[in-house]
C-alpha cells in the first residue's frame, strides 16, 4: 500500500504534504514522515531541514503579524482572547522558556509567535530563539516518529494490512449507518409535523 503510493506519485508529495503540515500544528505528519524515514521512503536528514524551514518560517511569519497588528486583532476576535490571555500569562511568567518551548504545548502553538509579537519582545531575541527552538522540535519529532517506526514497524504494517482487508466492509456498514440516520431524521420531522397540526 505503501510502496504503490510512492511508486505512483514519488517522494516529492510527501515532502511537500511535511512541509504544509510543519506550517501548522502538524506534529502527525511530522511523526508520520519520521516513520517513513525509517522504511525508507525518504531521506532523514531532509525531513527534518523541511519540518525545520516550515515551523521556524510560520512562527517567524506570525510573530512579525502579531508585532504589527496582534492587539487590534485579539480586540477584534473575543475567541481568542482565553488562548491569549494564557499565552501573554505564560510569556510573562517564563518568557525565555516559553518562546523555547510553545512548539510543545497543544492548543496554542500557533497562536504564540502571534502572542509574542504582540508583546513588543525584540525581532532579535526572538528569531534566536526561534531558530533553536525549531531545530530542537524537528530533532525530537522526527527521532519520535523514526523510532516508532524501529520498535513498532511490524505492527504498523499489519494495521495497515487489516485495514486494506476490511476497508470494503467499514465502507459499507458506514453508508447503512448513514442510510438509517438520514432516515430516522426524516421519520422524526415527519413524526413532529404530524404532532404540531391541530386535532380537528
Amino acid at each position: 500500500m505503501v510502496e504503490q503510493l510512492f511508486l505512483e506519485h514519488g517522494a516529492h508529495i510527501a515532502y511537500i504534504i511535511l512541509f504544509l503540515g510543519s506550517l501548522v500544528e502538524g506534529e502527525s505528519f511530522v511523526l508520520t514522515a519520521g516513520y517513513l524515514a525509517h522504511e525508507g521512503y525518504l531521506s532523514f536528514p531532509a525531513i527534518v531541514l523541511i519540518s525545520f524551514c516550515g515551523s521556524v518560517g510560520a512562527d517567524q511569519i506570525l510573530f512579525f503579524a502579531g508585532r504589527h497588528y496582534g492587539q487590534p486583532m485579539i480586540d477584534r476576535h473575543p475567541k481568542w482572547k482565553p488562548r491569549a490571555d494564557k499565552a501573554f500569562r505564560l510569556l510573562h511568567k517564563y518568557n525565555v522558556w516559553f518562546i523555547m518551548g510553545f512548539r510543545f504545548v497543544y492548543g496554542i502553538r500557533t497562536l504564540s509567535p502571534f502572542i509574542i509579537g504582540a508583546s513588543g519582545i525584540s525581532i532579535k531575541r526572538f528569531a534566536v530563539l526561534n531558530v533553536i527552538s525549531g531545530a530542537f522540535w524537528a530533532l525530537v519529532s522526527c527521532g519520535a516518529g523514526y523510532g516508532i517506526g524501529y520498535f513498532f514497524s511490524d505492527a504498523i504494517e499489519e494495521a495497515f494490512r487489516t485495514l486494506v482487508h476490511y476497508q470494503t466492509l467499514f465502507f459499507v456498514g458506514l453508508l447503512v449507518l448513514l442510510v438509517i440516520g438520514v432516515g430516522w431524521y426524516f421519520y422524526k420531522r415527519r413524526h413532529e409535523v404530524h404532532e404540531d397540526e391541530p386535532k380537528a
